[in-house]
């Protein structure tokens, strides 16, 4: 079987478990690892791959996993999409959602290549949850309660803000899908406390929820990349009241983003070109083995 050609744009943490992810797949292989400082430093687990600066330096690359903070996804995925390879990413600001795939959907289809946005577990996978409790129960509410635990597109929107050294940001459930956000920041030397906090305040990511900024020694004796996500729908069946749903998890944060990824890349290849969320994709699209199989294993 000839594998799914995929490569890794960014290196971080959802980077490496990605490779780690393409490296248990059945039907794909990891093309190469775009860094910004290409094979320099190269870390050992890499050995066996070409790492470069540029993904026009690979070869035959169909699908790319675009692994960098979610602001630079939409000039990764227009340069990407440009070539013609396939792009998926984990954008996650909600809001903004609906903005990058207006945006990135004429320059795929323009180029004949697909992309899949805001591809990790939320968004993502659970929102493919959410619309399926939303079809249960047409009338009613969901809640969406993250944590407690380490959001990686909050912590690294504190990491870019002048003066931080590093930071972790961890989501607190306080229930009903209303969250507070626990700031730990190390500083470099010479900054004001005080004024980072507020900037932390006015960014985007937290703008809009109860956010507590705390300085500390080391960001890396407290850091962990579990989280979980809580999902509760309460409404109506056609006209009887009272059903209840829930769906709870508790994760490795980077790794399954990374898993979702991998899963899209593959349906990247399945579809039309253009863009789309994962709830415009077929959950069979994104299983690798031929679709009669999955449906005698999973119906």
């Amino acid at each position: 079987m000839e594998k799914i050609r995929v490569a890794i744009v960014g290196y971080g943490n959802i980077g490496r478990y990605a490779l780690e992810a393409l490296e248990a797949a059945p039907d794909m292989e990891c093309a190469g690892v775009v860094r910004r400082n290409g094979a320099e430093n190269r870390p050992a687990e890499l050995a066996g791959y070409d790492v470069v600066k540029d993904i026009r330096e690979l070869r035959d690359v169909q699908v790319a996993i675009l692994a960098t903070p979610t602001r630079s996804v939409e000039d990764y995925a227009k340069e990407i999409l440009a070539l013609g390879i396939n792009t998926v990413d984990s954008f996650d600001i909600h809001t903004s959602i609906l903005d990058l795939r207006r945006s990135l959907m004429p320059v795929a289809r323009e180029h004949g290549a697909v992309c899949v946005i805001s591809a990790g577990w939320d968004p993502g996978s659970d929102s493919i949850v959410r619309a399926l409790l939303e079809g249960l129960a047409p009338k009613g509410v969901t809640y969406t309660n993250f944590g407690p635990g380490r959001s990686m597109g909050h912590s690294v929107a504190v990491r870019a803000i002048e003066g931080v050294k590093d930071a972790l940001s961890v989501t607190i459930p306080i229930g009903t899908g209303i969250h507070r956000r626990m700031v730990y920041v190390e500083l470099l030397p010479g900054y004001d406390f005080k004024t980072v906090a507020a900037a932390i305040k006015a960014d985007p990511y937290f703008v809009n929820d109860e956010t507590h900024v705390q300085q500390v020694e080391s960001v890396d004796a407290l850091n962990d990349v579990g989280h979980g996500v809580n999902l509760v729908r309460k409404g109506v069946s056609g006209q009887t009241h009272n059903q209840l749903f829930e769906f709870d998890m508790k994760i490795n944060n980077p790794a399954l983003t990374a898993q979702v990824l991998v899963n899209v890349a593959r349906a990247s290849l399945r579809q039309q070109p253009g863009c789309y969320t994962m709830i415009e994709l077929p959950v069979i699209d994104m299983l690798p083995g031929d679709r009669e199989s999955l449906i005698a294993h999973l119906v």
